[in-house]
């Protein structure tokens, strides 16, 4: 079996128009896509909280999937004429049936994030079975060790956790960070996330992996202070929960921050500054994490 994937070149004003009228007109699905991914062009759109959600490329492809004896050359000109857009700048590609979740599963390798630390799906060999060895798959929550953000989190954990420190991950995803914390050694760790989705991946990762951690909706304030506070978010929530995360983390002890573009750095170092010492930030790809110790 196979199916046919039209893709239209569109621009930000009418790509949504272009993706409901293919849905109207019988398409199995639909994406709205960068044209320029993958290039120098790339246009990163993050949706951090507290700006528009509703943004997409400048430069777009609207790709839609249909069944093989779907008329194609009638379905466009159909679209043109019920909705005014110039679907001139279009291709069709033949999509044949595959093995999709083999294919899936081959485009997620073993992590090496350090010389002992590991991120490896549940379906490959750990490629140094005397490292530490997370297990994790791709899911629903944010969080597999390939982003930067994660990547970068993760080293400061493996260079700083010493052993028995109580650890508080704030945005945990896919719980990557408080599972890493736990398999490095770290006390008793609580992970907090306002997706319930998050919550749930957390704990089947969590128990995936042989480690007990709390994870928990922030549906109360936190009381606890924990001797590690580690956020992967964005920098909009960062700013947001300064107070909140430098509450959370006791006097001396130590934060982590990611989820930062390397040019908001200095924005989100001034508001943490009136609580914490900051080490230099570190970057990795365009984005930054920082740490620091709190004060007295």
């Amino acid at each position: 079996m196979s199916w046919q994937s039209l893709i239209i070149n569109a621009s930000a004003d009418n790509a949504e128009r272009l993706s409901d009228a293919l849905f109207d007109l019988g398409a199995l699905s639909v994406s709205i896509e960068d044209t320029h991914a993958g290039t120098a062009a790339e246009q990163p759109i993050f949706g951090e909280p507290g700006e528009p959600t509703d943004v997409v490329w400048d430069d777009s492809n609207v790709v839609a999937l249909f069944e093989q004896d779907v008329d194609i050359a009638a379905l466009l000109a159909e679209i043109a004429a019920t909705t005014g857009t110039d679907v001139s700048r279009h291709r069709v590609e033949q999509v044949e049936e595959q093995d999709w979740v083999r294919l899936t599963q081959a485009q997620f390798d073993p992590i090496r994030i350090s010389d002992r630390l590991w991120i490896t799906p549940t379906w490959h060999t750990a490629p140094d079975p005397q490292a530490i060895n997370l297990q994790l798959d791709p899911g629903l929550a944010f969080g597999t060790g390939s982003h930067p953000t994660t990547r970068l989190c993760l080293r400061w954990l493996d260079s700083n956790l010493r052993g028995g420190e109580t650890l508080l991950d704030y945005g945990c995803g896919s719980g990557i960070l408080a599972i890493a914390a736990l398999k490095l050694g770290a006390g008793n760790t609580v992970g907090i996330d306002i997706d319930p989705q998050a919550i749930i991946a957390s704990k089947q990762n969590a128990e995936q992996n042989d480690v007990v951690a709390e994870f928990r909706l922030p549906d109360s304030l936190l009381k606890q202070q924990f001797d590690i506070v580690v956020a992967n978010i964005l920098t909009n929530p960062l700013k947001l929960l300064a107070p909140l995360l430098a509450g959370a983390t006791r006097a001396g002890g130590r934060i982590a921050l990611s989820g930062i573009l390397q040019e908001q750095a200095d924005e989100v170092m001034a508001i943490y500054r009136q609580w914490f010492d900051l080490a230099q930030p570190v970057f990795d790809d365009g984005w930054s994490c920082i740490s620091g110790t709190r004060k007295a």
